[in-house]
């Protein structure tokens, strides 16, 4: 019933303010008392789900974009990150909501949907699963291709409602971000609810292999190798992947050329809400 309600409803268009975008393989918590944020959300999943794990005492909200990298550590990860900004002894209890995926050709989603309740069940933790969007129940078909309904959704961290939503803007450091994906990074926590900040980096990779190639390519071999899904990509995803390809030449060494201070860039909300970058001496 959840789900149909769900999907039932038309993709809401976030705009920036008080947004705090998420993307594949990042996370982050907040709680209704952030002055700062008031939206989580992302996007763009194809058999990737998104999932979002609140408290319901605390209102402690936690949005991630899973694609099956490493599903159990992922789980423990946002568990204990839920926790940290609750009394699991007072009231409320933990409730998870997931959305994404479709029925595709190689099974990817089926397989994410598995893994992550499995990593749910495991918890000591009760867990409540309150919203299940996923695979079977986001697939809709057009001319005999599998697609998913809902690619993309937002949470409001003051009223828990959460919601189909597309976002205009992704950044800051839209190609940065993609490019520490693209190398092989491991979830990490992107935002400090207590100080109301955005992290991103210090990330270190290596210079990424055929870059050249690559780029050469056209825009058929790019989705045909780099999606798990290319019949089921949104429209921007190749430039997309351009994008953060571009990036990855410019910067082979991100020690020298992105974090020669091997201090992360910061990033805080001004008035209008948005995000702007803090002066790194100042920290």
């Amino acid at each position: 019933e959840k789900a149909k309600l769900l999907r039932s409803q038309p993709a809401q268009i976030v705009e920036p303010k008080g947004l705090l975008y998420v993307q594949q393989r990042e996370f982050a918590v907040t709680t209704p008392k952030d002055g700062s944020v008031s939206i989580l959300g992302s996007d763009d999943a194809t058999t990737c789900h998104i999932v979002v794990l609140r408290h319901t005492g605390s209102g402690a909200t936690c949005l991630t974009h899973c694609d099956g990298s490493d599903t159990e550590a992922e789980v423990s990860l946002i568990m204990s990150s839920v926790k940290s900004f609750s009394n699991t002894t007072g009231y409320g209890r933990l409730e998870v909501h997931l959305v994404g995926g479709f029925n595709d050709d190689r099974q990817l989603s089926q397989k994410l949907t598995n893994q992550l309740l499995r990593a749910f069940d495991l918890q000591p933790d009760d867990v409540h699963l309150v919203t299940f969007c996923v695979t079977e129940l986001n697939d809709r078909e057009e001319k005999d291709i599998h697609l998913p309904i809902i690619y993309g959704i937002a949470v409001n961290v003051k009223t828990a409602e959460i919601f189909p939503a597309t976002f205009p803007e992704k950044g800051p450091d839209e190609d940065l971000r993609s490019a520490h994906i693209l190398t092989g990074a491991r979830l990490t926590n992107i935002y400090d609810a207590k100080t109301e900040q955005l992290h991103i980096g210090p990330y270190f990779w290596r210079p990424f292999p055929h870059v050249d190639f690559w780029l050469e390519q056209d825009d058929k071999q790019i989705l045909q190798n780099l999606s798990t899904s290319p019949l089921a990509e949104p429209p921007h995803f190749v430039s997309h992947i351009r994008s953060t390809l571009t990036f990855l030449k410019e910067h082979p060494f991100p020690s020298r050329s992105l974090f020669p201070d091997r201090k992360p860039r910061i990033y805080k909300k001004n008035d209008e809400g948005l995000w702007e970058q803090v002066c790194s001496d100042r920290i």
